[in-house]
C-alpha cells in the first residue's frame, strides 16, 4: 500500500492531541505534538506513545527517564499548532505549571499524565515508548481531536 493511501485510511480515525514534554539535558524545556498515543495497561497504570526517529525530542525521549503527556482540550488547538512546529521557543507565552518531576503541565490541558519511561521499541520508522504513569490530574473540559488532517472538537 502507498504512504498516501494508507494516510487516507488511517485520516478515518478521530484521534486526541497530546503534547509530550519532557526536560532536555540542558535543563530546558522541550515539547512536541503527538496524536499517538494511547493507554496500554491498567494494572500497572502504563501508556504507550511514538515518536517518529526524525523528531527533534526522539532521543531525549529513548533515553531520558521521565516525561509528561498534557492531553489537550478543545480550545487549545494553537498550542498544538505551536509545538507541532519548528519554533524554538515553543514555550514562550504558555503557562504551564511543574510537575512532581518538575517537567511542565501545560495549563488548561484536559488531563496530565507524568510517567517514567519504561520499554521502548522499534516500530517502522517510529519508536514506541512506553511510559509508567506515577501521577495523572484532570479536570473537565471536551477535548481537542485530529480528524482527515485537520482540527476537530467533540460536540456532546
Amino acid at each position: 500500500m502507498d504512504s498516501d493511501s494508507f494516510r487516507a485510511v488511517l485520516g478515518r480515525f478521530a484521534s486526541g492531541i497530546t503534547v509530550v514534554t519532557a526536560i532536555g539535558p540542558n535543563g530546558r524545556d522541550h515539547g512536541m505534538t503527538v496524536s499517538a498515543f494511547c493507554s496500554l495497561s491498567l494494572e500497572p497504570p502504563m501508556i504507550l506513545t511514538c515518536i517518529g526517529h526524525e523528531a527533534q525530542m526522539h532521543d531525549m525521549l529513548v533515553n531520558g527517564e521521565h516525561f509528561v503527556v498534557n492531553i489537550l482540550a478543545a480550545g487549545q488547538e494553537a498550542v498544538a499548532r505551536r509545538f507541532a512546529g519548528p519554533d524554538p521557543d515553543r514555550f514562550d507565552g504558555i503557562g504551564f505549571t511543574r510537575g512532581r518531576t518538575g517537567i511542565a503541565f501545560l495549563e488548561d490541558a484536559l488531563a496530565h499524565i507524568e510517567c517514567r519511561r519504561g520499554a521502548t521499541h522499534e516500530g517502522g520508522d517510529h519508536t514506541i515508548i512506553t511510559g509508567e504513569v506515577l501521577h495523572a490530574e484532570v479536570r473537565p473540559d471536551r477535548p481537542l481531536l485530529y480528524y482527515r488532517g485537520g482540527y476537530a472538537q467533540l460536540e456532546r
